[in-house]
């Protein structure tokens, strides 16, 4: 077993926490100055339903690492927005599959441009080795923790 010390404030958990709030802040405070109606929350739904529309309301609590009554409320109020809608599995009514709007469609260039602005001002400075590193570390911390 390793021994690390850390500092007060150093815990990898509460770094990558505020890096993750600093980036997510940036990318809001983009969307509102454009005036994209939408929260980090909600824009995070619909980036996995852009990804692979037509999602369960399980695999978006999946993929978005949020649980059944978030999801329900974000994509509530993405259906409020007119962005997405929610259609009954053909196999199975208890499911329900969450589809993209025209709407929808229509913001994923823009919403995708201000995530890139946000991610390049974020790691300006930072090599592509340096992020390859922590993709790397975190993503072995990520699995250490998820067996």
């Amino acid at each position: 077993m390793i021994a690390t010390h850390f500092k007060k404030g150093e815990l990898y958990s509460f770094i990558t926490g505020k890096a993750s709030t600093a980036v997510g802040r940036r990318l809001q405070k983009k969307f509102n100055v454009a005036d994209v109606n939408l929260t980090i929350e909600q824009w995070s739904v619909l980036y996995h339903l852009w990804k692979q529309d037509g999602m369960s309301q399980q695999e978006l609590c999946n993929a978005t690492f949020r649980d059944k009554p978030s999801i329900t409320r974000l994509v509530d109020n993405l259906e409020k927005l007119a962005l997405v809608k929610r259609v009954p599995d053909e196999r199975d009514r208890r499911i329900n599959k969450v589809f993209l709007t025209k709407n929808a469609e229509a913001l994923e260039e823009q919403t995708m441009q201000l995530a890139e602005e946000t991610l390049n001002e974020a790691l300006a400075g930072v090599s592509h080795e340096h992020i390859e590193v922590c993709k790397e570390v975190l993503q072995k911390v990520y699995d250490n923790l998820s067996q």
